[in-house]
């Protein structure tokens, strides 16, 4: 059975979402790894990761045969890639919603077609569910529903491999606490509104980014 520790799970989620979204930069360097961890967009919580602790994050994903290192001709500097796939024998879009959840910790339905679309294209929101329950009907589990968080009715989906990587509270996994608002199952109004919502924070998060590239202010400051 595979386990990873919370910097194990940062960096394969890295590694699989850099061979999806620039694969012209991939393989990548242990820099470029640390770089990656410690993007500010896309990665929940944001920390700084430093170079010693991705080289053992990496060194103990290639030890479960997770990444491979690419001794490129001519380069002095080791380069690394992921197996996840033959690893866990998952597929693309499985993959990309592993890497997902690996960086961003539990989310709905809507969040992770909106998020995750960026990596492999998901047209629908059965087409995510339907990898969902792939990944959690399998000999080893590798996601898990979880109730709906407290005041909201769409229910979540965390990653196994690494589940300590974002800490899920007691009042979270029963799904509210005194106060929390019953469960109500969503509509499919509410599933396209979620997932308006989540391709609405991906296009803020790529406006910002353009912003800070031309030396803009940001455009949507804290609160709006």
């Amino acid at each position: 059975m595979i386990e990873l520790n919370a910097d194990e799970a940062r960096v394969l989620g890295v590694l699989i979402e850099k061979a999806m979204t620039t694969p012209d930069q991939y393989p990548l360097s242990l820099n470029a790894v640390v770089n990656g961890a410690n993007q500010k967009n896309n990665r929940d919580p944001v920390l700084t990761m430093e170079e010693n602790q991705a080289f053992a994050a990496l060194e103990g994903l290639r030890g479960q045969g997770l990444v491979i290192r690419s001794d490129m001709v001519g380069s002095r500097v080791n380069k690394y890639k992921h197996a996840a796939g033959e690893a866990l024998h998952a597929r693309p879009g499985e993959l990309a919603i592993l890497a997902e959840l690996m960086l961003r910790g539990p989310q709905t339905l809507g969040e992770l077609r909106g998020r995750a679309s960026r990596m492999h294209p998901f047209e629908t929101l059965d087409d995510v569910k339907n990898m969902l329950t792939a990944l959690a009907t399998r000999e080893q589990v590798l996601v898990k529903e979880l109730p709906p968080a407290p005041g909201s009715r769409a229910e979540r989906y965390m990653q196994l491999l690494a589940p300590d990587a974002h800490p899920i509270s007691a009042t979270e996994l029963s799904g509210g606490g005194s106060g929390a608002a019953p469960y109500v199952a969503p509509t499919p109004l509410t599933s396209r509104v979620s997932a308006l919502e989540a391709e609405v924070s991906v296009l803020r998060e790529t406006i910002r980014k353009l912003a800070q590239s031309l030396g803009e202010a940001d455009p949507f400051p804290p609160g709006q």
